[in-house]
């Protein structure tokens, strides 16, 4: 989700001016492709429907209870979060890995059986920063936590779909960073080999995987962490909210 701040991400305190800081020398607006984590940078979920599905899969597919006290969800993968629900549970991986994609499939069930009643806000600046990087020609692309027929869905119901040819997921990726290595080649499928790829996201899970596969990042202060908290894990840019972006205040830390 971011991955997955799974419906769960609380409003940020609104900030008393637009916070932006921009490494010197780096260029965000000159990038030829751009990776956007889905919740908590282009929308937030005022519904659990995502959330409520990790525990009606498991409990239908595994037959027990799951508990998340202790797994962090914000960032996370959705595969991952499962990871680390079972591992703090003390499972023996022979006991749930044969049932790992039932109940991955089950949730795909669940929300798509639910996309009626999903209530999705879209983020400050969300649509004009997709007009804006549209216009520029670059390849727009999805790298989230979330499971690809969640991410859609939620991207569908929202209207922006239509902004994004391709995508990296979690379906196959419990890690983070090798979920935005899959989307930065596909972005290089379509920009050409050396293509300039950079990640936007709001958690540092978002830096750290972009820093792994040497991608620079656009850090957005509009989920779980603060613009000084995502600041400490050196982002090229780190922004308030994307309307910041687009719109520097006079006094901008550059």
């Amino acid at each position: 989700m971011s991955a997955s701040t799974i419906d769960t991400v609380p409003e940020q305190a609104a900030e008393s001016s637009p916070r932006i800081y921009i490494q010197n020398g780096f260029q965000w607006d000159r990038q030829e492709a751009y990776l956007f984590d889905i919740d908590g940078t282009l929308l937030r979920s005022r519904d659990r429907i995502h959330y409520e599905s990790f525990f009606e899969s498991v409990r239908s597919v595994m037959g027990r209870e799951l508990v998340l006290e202790g797994v962090t969800l914000s960032g996370n993968t959705d595969p991952g979060i499962l990871y680390d629900a079972f591992r703090l549970a003390e499972l023996d991986p022979e006991h749930w890995q044969p049932m790992l994609e039932g109940v991955l499939d089950h949730m795909r069930t669940i929300v798509a059986a639910r996309r009626d009643q999903m209530h999705l806000v879209k983020m400050p600046g969300v649509d004009e920063m997709l007009a804006f990087l549209h216009s520029k020609g670059v390849a727009l692309g999805i790298g989230t936590g979330n499971l690809e027929s969640i991410g859609w869905l939620k991207l569908e119901v929202l209207g922006i779909r239509h902004w994004f040819t391709f995508g990296g997921f979690s379906d196959r990726f419990h890690v983070r960073a090798d979920m935005i290595s899959d989307a930065a080649r596909q972005a290089r499928e379509v920009k050409g080999a050396g293509a300039s790829v950079c990640v936007i996201g709001d958690t540092p899970f978002d830096i750290s995987a972009a820093k792994a596969n040497g991608l620079p990042t656009i850090a957005v202060a509009t989920g779980h962490y603060s613009f000084d908290e995502l600041m400490e894990h050196q982002p090229e840019v780190c922004v308030s909210t994307l309307t910041a972006l687009l719109s520097p205040a006079p006094n901008a830390q550059v």
